[in-house]
């Protein structure tokens, strides 16, 4: 799809001055189920159309056979290298998953060593938004918090986020960084959706809201689910992940597509617009994450920042999942 589009409107991360679009493009599949020249193209699409930040992790794709781990880091940052991108996107990636140099979680060592290690592979002077990937209850907060100001400090990092934290251990880190002087984490990355919606909303959320911490969920689509592909237990077999998908199906998963259908009928949206847009509308939430795995995919879902679903709507999307 070409032709003239109208600038999208930025929102802004929380108390950070980082802007983006209502969607983060994820990095996950970059070098994993988008080869090289593919990820390349979906790259300088999405800068193309506006976006303006790109999510990876130093764990991406180790899980593949034959992969280390910094494969999405090393592609995006042969990406940078070969566009002369890095003026017009925001770089966000993660520690703590991925053991190495230092240790593993969140040691300290760790951190630094990780760090370093995701600059080298992304040709980048500065992470703009460094997550701890998941929470670590063997090391006290405060060494944690530390280690991220040494990057600050050093100009490494600018802004640091967590993803994966429950509402408890996010709060003490607030409370923490208050007291101690130390940073505070300006970005949550939980995993949210239309039918996983308990381990944000409530406590979490509020939490977020009332520290103005920009939120940018991940498995935004319910990994290929909210697209409507997968509506009987034949479809299962369509991908990879249509082995998780049986559960959601029993579940609630069957009347939230169905509130989807509706309004998809209503506004002519596909599902996933109305999967990302339903997110972008919640409270707290600055932009969903979502990678694409092909042009055409990307252009679907970029599509959908401008769609703006109704009251009604978003209430009969909520109620499904209820």
């Amino acid at each position: 799809m070409t032709g003239h589009h109208a600038p999208i409107a930025l929102r802004t991360l929380g108390a950070t001055t980082m802007q983006t679009p209502p969607m983060v493009l994820g990095g996950n599949v970059f070098g994993w189920t988008a080869d090289e020249a593919t990820s390349v193209a979906i790259l300088d699409r999405y800068v193309e159309r506006g976006g303006r930040m790109i999510d990876t992790a130093d764990i991406y794709s180790a899980w593949v056979p034959g992969h280390v781990g910094g494969e999405s880091e090393a592609l995006i940052g042969r990406w940078l290298k070969a566009s002369g991108m890095r003026d017009r996107v925001l770089i966000a990636t993660k520690v703590g998953m991925l053991p190495g140099d230092g240790g593993t979680g969140l040691a300290p060592a760790r951190i630094a060593a990780a760090a370093r290690a995701s600059l080298d592979r992304l040709g980048v002077d500065q992470i703009d938004l460094y997550y701890a990937h998941q929470d670590d209850p063997d090391v006290p907060q405060a060494d944690v918090l530390a280690a991220f100001a040494a990057l600050i400090d050093a100009g490494m990092v600018g802004e640091i986020g967590a993803s994966n934290f429950g509402a408890m251990r996010l709060k003490s880190a607030l409370d923490l960084a208050r007291e101690q002087g130390l940073p505070h984490y300006r970005v949550l990355q939980p995993e949210y959706n239309l039918v996983s919606r308990h381990k944000f909303e409530g406590e979490l959320q509020n939490l977020c809201v009332e520290h103005n911490i920009g939120v940018a969920p991940y498995y935004g689509l319910a990994s290929g689910f909210l697209t409507g592909k997968y509506r009987k237990p034949e479809d299962l077999g369509q991908s990879v992940r249509g082995h998780g998908m049986a559960a959601l199906l029993e579940g609630k998963g069957a009347q939230i597509l169905s509130a989807m259908d509706s309004v998809a009928d209503q506004t002519g949206a596909t599902h996933a617009q109305i999967a990302l847009a339903w997110l972008a509308a919640q409270e707290g939430v600055v932009a969903p994450i979502a990678s694409a795995t092909s042009v055409a995919q990307l252009d679907e879902l970029i599509d959908g920042w401008e769609l703006d679903l109704s009251q009604d709507q978003l209430e009969a999307l909520n109620e499904a999942g209820v």
